[in-house]
């Protein structure tokens, strides 16, 4: 089959021993990044796969109508960038892993490296020491102090685990059934919505991006955080409500923001105001970017391929279109 593997910036799977698993069919991988959708068709029109690099890539209906050729897309997680209506439509089969069975340990040790950062102004002092300067600032101590924890679900647990081996206090909010589950597990849930914002000395968002959960932080709810509270955010830029973090820190409630995600990505304007505000520590989506999560990754999106070359699709989330 002819599969072309999109985003992949810096060339890494060639390097990585799962992509031997590809042996045999005809693989392009393309290193740059393109969305405008008539560059897109011209470019993937006589591939029979697509491999998606998570959600670098906005797979549109009017991309997919255009690909008579497609009969496969192969990627992990969670598919908000993937028109499956469209997909299915046109026969293409979509399939996707959706690492039920273990956590991103690579975007919790980044949430928490972003934490660790923020708390010791990290950025900032290291900038300072290269102007030719000493100490710019004090940082704070995490032992003592309270992480809020947005979410139940693996990453964010994840996160608590580092969180109390620094001697942090970590609670939670989330759905309802998410906090009938942690008070099960044995977790400390915070009383009300308003106590786990105001009460938290960081905040940590670990949702998935869906219709219900877009914008589910406000900007009321981040007006009630300490100014010297941090708003963590590793997940998805639309989980907070568009503008508010911006307009929150200008107002000094959180008084500091640790982000990996942005509203639109790759963000490629020098001047961006989250970017190069004086309280915010961010790096461009880099929390899943290691050689072992990719290994992990691509071990299985190409499994799929080659399921699906062997006419035993798996992880199929349409599998209406397999005809068998």
């Amino acid at each position: 089959m002819k599969i072309a593997i999109l985003d992949d910036y810096f060339d890494t799977l060639r390097t990585l021993p799962c992509f031997a698993k590809l042996a045999g069919h005809d693989v392009t991988v393309f290193n740059d990044h393109v969305q405008d959708t008539e560059a897109l068709a011209g470019r993937l029109n006589n591939f029979d796969v697509v491999v998606l690099f998570r959600e670098r890539t906005k797979v549109t209906a009017e991309l997919l109508d255009r690909l008579p050729n497609l009969k496969l897309i192969s990627q992990r997680s969670g598919y908000p960038h993937v028109d499956v209506e469209a997909c299915t439509r046109n026969g293409i089969l979509l399939c996707s892993n959706m690492q039920s069975d273990t956590p991103s340990y690579a975007a919790a040790e980044h949430t928490f490296a972003l934490i660790l950062a923020s708390a010791r102004q990290i950025p900032a002092q290291m900038a300072s020491l290269r102007a030719g300067n000493w100490q710019m600032g004090v940082g704070k101590t995490l032992r003592g102090r309270t992480l809020g924890i947005y979410g139940y679900g693996r990453i964010g647990r994840t996160v608590a685990g580092y969180a109390k081996a620094f001697g942090m206090t970590v609670v939670y909010w989330a759905s309802e059934g998410s906090r009938e589950r942690a008070i099960r597990d044995g977790e400390t849930v915070a009383p009300s919505r308003t106590a786990f914002f105001s009460e938290s000395d960081v905040v940590s968002l670990h949702l998935r991006l869906v219709p219900a959960t877009r914008g589910i932080v406000t900007a009321g709810d981040l007006a009630v955080m300490k100014p010297g509270a941090t708003l963590v955010n590793t997940s998805r830029a639309g989980l907070i409500e568009e503008g508010a973090l911006l307009g929150a820190l200008n107002a000094g409630r959180p008084g500091y923001a640790a982000i990996d995600v942005f509203d639109k990505e790759p963000v490629t304007d020098p001047a961006d105001p989250l970017v190069h505000h004086p309280n915010v520590v961010a790096t461009p989506h880099i929390g899943f970017v290691t050689e072992d999560e990719f290994e992990l990754q691509f071990s299985d999106i190409f499994d799929q391929v080659v399921a699906f070359a062997a006419g035993e699709p798996i992880n199929m989330i349409n599998p209406e279109v397999w005809k068998g």
